[in-house]
């Protein structure tokens, strides 16, 4: 997945999990929609990590700040 911002694959996630429900597609157009959903789960998966660790970081920073204090 390119990086994408989370809310727009977000969107795209969900948009393809109302396509799968609504049962209007093919068996072909069902397994295309569900590897690009699995992708974007994938990836917005990573991206919720990343930001993760970033709150970790910066709050493990603000702990050693309060500390030094």
């Amino acid at each position: 997945m390119s990086k994408k911002n989370f809310e727009s694959s977000l969107e795209k996630l969900e948009d393809i999990v109302g396509n799968l429900e609504g049962g209007n597609l093919t068996l072909d157009e069902s397994i295309k929609r569900f590897e690009e959903g699995i992708k974007l789960y994938k990836g917005c998966k990573d991206l919720l990590s990343d930001a993760e660790k970033k709150i970790t970081v910066l709050s493990e920073s603000l702990k050693e700040e309060e500390y030094e204090s």
